[in-house]
């Protein structure tokens, strides 16, 4: 069973997937992986969900403030091994139900054109692809998403 645990930037075990995630975005951002980087602290967010299976963590997610009226969806992760047990569709929802509760009336999120499965999973959930914002404006492997809640 799965249960989602609402933290903050500083849990073990959302800090140990991220770690993980972070090996993965360097092998398929290559180059590019500096720049992703820096927009990818994790010392500033306040809102986080670790996904735990029988207390072992198997998926994080995280939000932090866009703008008055939206919530950016970021650090989404779940290992390999445990893809496709329908776990990030679990986080996603929890982060955008804690966005409502706080007040926001939809979620951001960007993306790589080098991870099919993300794309595939938030076009799923309900996600619509709007034009780069931000600092992904004129970066062309960014894919960004809009939902409203």
């Amino acid at each position: 069973m799965i249960t989602l645990l609402r933290t903050n930037f500083d849990n073990p075990h959302f800090l140990l997937l991220v770690k993980d995630l972070d090996h993965l975005l360097q092998q398929l951002d290559g180059e590019e992986h500096a720049f992703y980087a820096t927009l990818n602290k994790t010392n500033t967010i306040k809102h986080t969900i670790v996904a735990l299976e029988n207390d072992e963590p198997v998926g994080c997610g995280a939000i932090r403030e866009f703008d008055a009226d939206s919530m950016e969806v970021k650090r989404m992760y779940v290992p390999p091994e445990k893809r496709r047990q329908g776990i990030a569709a679990m986080i996603l929802s929890e982060l955008e139900k804690w966005s409502a509760e706080l007040g926001y009336s939809k979620c951001v999120l960007e993306t790589g054109n080098r991870q099919p499965e993300a794309i595939a999973l938030y076009l799923r959930e309900g996600y619509k692809i709007i034009p780069n914002y931000g600092k992904y404006k004129d970066v062309s492997n960014s894919v960004c998403f809009e939902k409203v809640l």
